[in-house]
């Protein structure tokens, strides 16, 4: 498969186009487990009103005792019967990790969404497929790491 983006899902699907920015979460897990792990994920949709751009944000704590290197996300609407396998997330963009200590990150994407663009999104539940690559190259797939409603 080309290279996938969440962008170009968001466009393909919904006829939206949105771009990338950051939100923080918390860390809850004391100890990194010795395989990658993606805890407490979660998933937020806030609609546009008049000026004010709307936002779809995923937050997760991973982990993983060589560290992380990165978190792939992608959202897309469950509707839509999309079957997103570990091998395309490694296409997808990165969501934002601040390293919390040498094993433990929290990582965080956030879609901002205009009037027009989220007009053009599928209503319904979108689920959140997430990808965790450790820096000794172990990975985590999650297809359904979270889901959000999207409606307004």
């Amino acid at each position: 498969m080309s290279r996938i983006s969440v962008r170009a899902v968001l466009v393909s699907l919904g006829g939206a186009a949105v771009i990338g920015g950051v939100a923080v979460a918390g860390m809850a897990s004391a100890t990194a487990p010795s395989q990658p792990a993606v805890d407490n994920a979660s998933a937020r949709f806030v609609a546009p009103t008049g000026d004010a751009r709307g936002a779809f944000t995923f937050a997760a704590d991973v982990a993983d005792d060589s560290g992380v290197k990165n978190l792939k996300v992608l959202a897309w609407p469950k509707a839509s019967g999309l079957d997103v396998t570990a091998k395309e997330m490694e296409h997808v963009e990165d969501a934002v990790c601040e390293r919390v200590d040498d094993d433990r990150s929290t990582c965080t994407y956030t879609l901002r969404i205009t009037e027009r663009e989220a007009a053009e999104m599928e209503r319904g539940e979108w689920t959140v497929s997430a990808l965790l690559t450790a820096q000794d190259g172990g990975t985590e797939f999650v297809p359904e790491a979270a889901t959000v409603t999207v409606d307004f």
